[in-house]
């Protein structure tokens, strides 16, 4: 059997969001109850782009693909984990040079974000010439463990890259325990059809 890393980030009202914004928290809303005689309900109110989610092109491309054309073919296979705990402020290609990325591989990177679950205003991101350096060599995925995989850039070229390019961005994962290697990712969105993002349950199988 083996063993299996729960890579998603829990959706609760407490959770961290974007930049801390209030109005991008999950709200969990009790509708019904046993105490009305009725069976236990509740409303969630959630931003497709909470927690652990996939993202679409439709997301910074206008006119761009929608969240079901993203096969779950491309979300589940062969993945390998990349130690970027050490990188600062932004992530490079001369960062990504020594890893030896192949066409077509599912990256995820490991960076210090997977140490706090509080939003982290300085986070770790994917620069626009590690971006422009990944869709050159053909990766098919890209996963951060920041809520982000760019900030502080403007016209926001790393999302447009890679997205241009046919990479999928998954955003949010969590890796504090799970060792830089390889191993079988299994990333499932909600069933959602026509927007820009979805919430997603992400696996890591390993040894």
């Amino acid at each position: 059997m083996p063993k299996i890393y729960d890579i998603s980030m829990t959706i609760e009202e407490s959770m961290q969001v974007w930049k801390s914004y209030p109005h991008k928290k999950p709200r969990i809303e009790n509708v019904q109850n046993h105490d009305e005689g009725k069976p236990h309900e509740s409303l969630l109110t959630i931003n497709t782009h909470t927690g652990t989610h996939v993202d679409a092109p439709l997301h910074m491309l206008p006119g761009g693909p929608t969240i079901e054309t993203i096969a779950l073919e491309r979300l589940i296979g062969p993945a390998r984990v990349l130690d970027l705990t050490h990188v600062k402020d932004f992530i490079t290609k001369d960062d990504l040079v020594p890893f030896a990325i192949q066409r077509g591989e599912r990256l995820l990177f490991k960076t210090s974000s997977s140490f706090t679950e509080e939003f982290m205003l300085d986070f770790a991101f994917l620069r626009e010439d590690g971006a422009q350096y990944l869709a050159e060599l053909g990766v098919g995925l890209v996963a951060t463990d920041a809520l982000g995989i760019e900030r502080a850039q403007a016209e926001y070229p790393t999302h447009r890259t890679l997205m241009s390019n046919d990479v999928i961005i998954v955003e949010g994962v969590r890796l504090k325990d799970v060792p830089a290697g390889n191993y079988t990712l299994v990333i499932a969105p909600l069933k959602l059809t026509g927007i820009d993002a979805s919430p997603a349950r992400a696996l890591l199988l390993g040894d």
